[in-house]
């Protein structure tokens, strides 16, 4: 099975320095991670100027070219600025835009390979919050223990699912 054990001794999350110097508070990070596309993203993507030189071409090199390499980079630009982070906080989970407070978090598992592929796609729950990137294999799901809240678990891609499960365990530990 490819779960992740939340119990390993070498998974410790890594605290976010802020400019003054400190390290973690209830307001900084414990754990941040940005979900940054792959490079394989990026020239996948590129194939676009070609599209784009194919249609130009005919009218006018020089517009054809400026039109392609554009296009090109407001793709590239959408990409990074819509890369969702996932932080954890003494008091909250953060992924992308939606907040999750600790204290409905219930059990949370890590998965990869063939059992983030089975989380993403048999196993998924339609009720399931999802913030999950094609580039990003491994997963974490984050059980809500919460009655009023329809959502079952949120299932978050991310590249470090130990160092996740970490932060999550030590700021509940340290919030109780």
């Amino acid at each position: 099975m490819d779960r992740v054990a939340a119990t390993a001794a070498h998974d410790k999350p890594r605290p976010v320095s802020v400019s003054n110097g400190s390290v973690t508070t209830p307001t900084t990070p414990g754990y941040r991670e940005r979900l940054w596309p792959g490079p394989w993203i990026f020239v996948s993507t590129a194939l676009i100027m070609p599209a784009f030189l194919l249609v130009f071409l005919p009218i006018n090199q020089t517009i054809g070219i400026i039109v392609a390499v554009a296009a090109y980079a407001v793709i590239v630009a959408l990409l990074l600025l819509s890369t969702p982070a996932i932080e954890i906080t003494a008091t909250e989970l953060v992924a992308g835009r939606a907040r999750l407070p600790l204290a409905v978090v219930g059990d949370i598992e890590g998965f990869t390979k063939e059992a983030a592929q089975l989380e993403r796609g048999q196993r998924l729950d339609a009720r399931a919050w999802l913030q999950i990137r094609g580039w990003v294999d491994p997963v974490v799901r984050v059980e809500v223990d919460d009655a009023a809240d329809p959502t079952p678990y949120w299932l978050l891609s991310t590249r470090h699912p130990e160092a996740v499960i970490a932060a999550i365990e030590q700021s509940r530990a340290a919030g109780v």
